[in-house]
């Protein structure tokens, strides 16, 4: 049967002979080969460990991750400094450690949350506040946007809801294509339905939406150069999607935000479902305010628990108005004091050094 980009017909063009393969693209496959078995072997050896253990290695690894210089490292500390440019090196230093600390862990605890056994798996969730909320609005039958964004345990929340109810998210397939059967069955296990992150995905969405379940969005990833509007997250201009207003408006769904606090000590997880603050982003008229209050509903999530947020994704790569990536070049102290100035949401030292949870 033919491709979706291939033509049906009687007859088919003379076969051309086999290319030899290029040595640069066996290197590449024998790469990926090899990342997949590590990455393999990594979740089974992670899978063995209590989850106290895999949390306290975090704690361990920190401290000397920080030391070298690497993309992660370098992303995480350019991003504290445009996020919070009034707080002071050594506040900056000491939350960019905590949140290192949290990101060894989300890699290590994938081996109990892919591994383990369903009950196994959700006995770790200690306590849910708002599950009443959860329920109420997938008891409204209107459907359930839950926006999930990289803060704490991301993906015991997605395993909890699709557990619970019939759960749609997107799905953008790993660099290494040997560790998409991996991703997939780790996360559809629980009965989440995962469905490619392009147009025929979004539609599934709005059904998914229209027969009342709930979908699940990213909505602090970068849609791409051209995908989104910019709107400003932490004072600094970010590439948004506007797929979360369009979901709502079109629908009338339910928004949630769903994040899964990280509990002291490996003791397991506290879930947490809030309904936004915002009336523009409940009830969208107005898809770029509603956009923007997004995110500043985002903000006041981080705050909680500033140290379990992923701060090494690079959030801002792509700007607007042809400015440079920040990541590759730096962003000039003019750019970032004159968005600061146009938004008007920097954080004072005082709240970064306050923001509630633990250190690592």
């Amino acid at each position: 049967m033919p491709g979706p980009n291939e033509r049906s017909e009687p007859s088919s063009p003379p076969s051309r002979a086999p290319q030899p393969a290029t040595f640069g693209g066996v290197r590449l496959s024998l790469r990926c080969a090899l990342r997949a078995t590590c990455a393999r072997l990594g979740l089974r050896f992670a899978s063995l460990l209590p989850l106290c253990v895999s949390h306290e290695l975090g704690a361990w690894l920190a401290p000397l991750a920080i030391r070298f210089k690497g993309r992660a490292r370098d992303s995480l500390l350019l991003n504290l400094e445009l996020c919070f440019p009034d707080a002071s090196p050594a506040a900056r230093k000491e939350l960019a450690r905590a949140s290192l600390a949290e990101s060894f862990r989300t890699m290590l605890e994938l081996g109990p949350l892919w591994c383990w056994d369903k009950p196994r798996v959700l006995s770790l969730v200690r306590e849910v506040v708002g599950l009443e909320k959860l329920d109420a609005a997938l008891a409204s039958g209107r459907g359930v946007v839950l926006l999930g964004p990289h803060l704490g345990a991301w993906e015991m929340v997605g395993l909890y809801v699709s557990a619970r109810a019939p759960t749609t998210s997107l799905y953008r397939a790993p660099r290494v294509p040997q560790l998409d059967g991996l991703y997939r069955r780790a996360r559809e296990r629980f009965g989440a339905r995962l469905v490619p992150a392009d147009a025929g995905g979004v539609r599934e969405l709005y059904r998914a939406l229209q027969r009342g379940e709930l979908v699940g969005v990213l909505p602090d990833q970068d849609p791409g150069p051209g995908a989104g509007l910019f709107a400003p997250f932490f004072g600094v201009l970010a590439n948004t999607s506007a797929l979360t207003a369009r979901l709502i408006a079109s629908t009338r769904a339910v928004p949630l935000f769903g994040w899964a606090e990280r509990l002291e000590r490996g003791a397991g997880f506290r879930l947490h479902f809030v309904e936004p603050e915002s009336s523009a982003l409940r009830n969208p008229v107005d898809v770029e305010q509603a956009t923007r209050a997004l995110n500043l509903e985002l903000e006041r999530l981080i705050l909680c628990r500033p140290q379990q947020y992923l701060w090494s994704y690079r959030r801002f790569r792509n700007r607007p108005g042809g400015e440079a990536n920040p990541y590759r070049h730096g962003m000039p102290a003019t750019e970032r004091r004159a968005s600061r100035l146009a938004d008007g949401s920097a954080r004072a030292p005082t709240e970064l050094a306050a923001a509630p949870g633990r250190s690592a």
